[in-house]
């Protein structure tokens, strides 16, 4: 696989990942900034370091879940794996301008 093979895998996946939305927000994990990472390695497996709001968060499972999902729907893609971290520990300001502004958030 190419440099430009897999940058164009990870541009794709990031996109589906904006399909998952949060629950309890009401926007995407993408620009909630809830996604610290997305890679895809050789044989098309892709690596995904998300985190939530809170620790202890009930959607954790849903939005774990809509992430594997959303990764494996696209093309090229064999394998998930999606890790959950709280470091750094998630803040509004990690949000884009754009979803602050929706959420009300200054």
């Amino acid at each position: 696989m190419t440099v430009e093979e897999t940058d164009e895998l990870v541009h794709k996946v990031r996109e589906a990942l904006r399909l998952v939305i949060d629950p309890e927000l009401g926007d995407n994990i993408i620009e909630l900034g809830l996604v610290y990472y997305v890679g895809v390695q050789e044989g098309g497996v892709a690596s995904i370091v998300m985190t939530t709001t809170t620790r202890g968060c009930p959607a954790t499972n849903y939005l774990k879940n809509g992430a594997r999902d959303g990764a494996w729907a696209v093309p090229g893609i064999e394998f998930v794996d999606v890790s959950l971290t709280y470091e750094p520990q998630w803040t509004p300001q990690m949000m884009t301008p754009e979803a602050r502004t929706r959420l009300g958030i200054a």
